[in-house]
């Protein structure tokens, strides 16, 4: 356990070879961080740092202390604020596809740790965090449905593991929409790569959300983009290059079938008062998603989801990006 900046309390939750998550809830007006923690016996360490404030991801560091994630420089802890960076929880709504507030209310909202995460087996050769996160009365005023969300959030070699899960306590069905919106740290958009959504067909939220189909080779960024690819495939690996890094990161997902790219260039990033006017170039959000389809739960059922988010040293050739080759 450790202090931040601010005096708040913070547990790190390591992995032998590498990896961070870090969880923030207030008790009344007092806000504090809680993870974690083991002894430290190797510097090549992963660190995950999770907040319980949204169940997010805020920090994800390889075993040489590289950081993975995205997190404006703004960012500010407070109640019921959602934090630009990391890896936010969009439940049950996501952008502004509904009636909700942007991106649904559980990214706001104060989690609690999962003491009973059954029906699933123990993470017992990873670093694992189980967050649950269940309807109040406050949120049934907005949208009537009984639920419970949970979370498993494991880090191991160089991979990053979250489990989403939704079970529907009601005695009435429901619909719903979840995204993980991924906030990834590149060197500099401009020179980003995003393959393995060609092909697809897709809508353009910047163009009265019309279906197109992707013709390039790969998606590359000169221009705020707001993009979803419906129907892809956990088969299909997604998967970008950060050319001066040479690192590649590589999303596999089931449960999700669409993705979602987005990237506010510009004009949007100076509008935005979260995030640094500059801070734009070095960020790229690839989401894993359910958004054209909504989920629906009968009384009962429980919907279950996956992402693994790994890196690789890359090389680069004939324009395909290969995250099996190491450089």
């Amino acid at each position: 356990m450790t202090n931040d900046a601010n005096g708040s309390p913070r547990i790190v939750l390591y992995e032998p070879t590498g990896s961070t998550a870090e969880v923030c809830f207030d008790i009344v007006d007092f806000e504090f961080v809680f993870a974690v923690s083991v002894p430290v016996f190797d510097l090549r360490m992963l660190e995950l740092n999770v907040l319980l404030h949204g169940g997010q991801v805020i920090s994800w560091k390889n075993e040489r202390r590289e950081e993975m994630l995205f997190m404006t420089n703004k960012a500010v802890l407070k109640p019921n604020k959602a934090i630009r960076g990391g890896i936010p929880i969009c439940f049950p709504q996501f952008a502004n596809f509904g009636s909700l507030e942007q991106h649904g209310f559980a990214r706001n909202k104060l989690w609690s740790l999962d003491n009973d995460p059954s029906p699933l087996p123990p993470a017992n050769s990873q670093s694992t965090v189980d967050l649950i996160l269940r309807s109040t009365e406050e949120d049934l005023k907005t949208w009537a449905h009984r639920f419970e969300l949970r979370i498993r959030i494991s880090v191991s070699a160089s991979k990053l593991t979250l489990i989403p899960r939704v079970r529907n306590i009601d005695n009435k069905s429901f619909s719903f929409m979840f995204a993980l919106r991924n906030y990834f740290s590149v060197s500099d958009v401009s020179e980003v790569r995003v393959e393995g959504l060609e092909t697809l067909d897709y809508f353009d939220n910047l163009i009265q959300r019309e279906r197109y189909t992707e013709q390039a080779d790969a998606i590359t960024f000169d221009g705020e983009s707001i993009e979803m690819e419906p129907n892809t495939q956990w088969s299909t690996v997604n998967y970008f290059y950060d050319h001066e890094k040479k690192r590649t990161f590589v999303l596999r997902k089931e449960g999700m079938p669409d993705a979602a790219v987005w990237n506010p260039w510009d004009k949007k990033a100076k509008a935005l008062p979260d995030l640094g006017d500059e801070e734009y170039t070095t960020m790229l959000c690839v989401d894993s998603a359910a958004i054209e389809t909504a989920l629906i739960l009968k009384p009962c059922e429980e919907w279950k989801g996956r992402q693994e988010l790994s890196t690789v040293s890359s090389s680069y050739c004939s324009g395909q990006l290969d995250p099996r080759k190491k450089a």
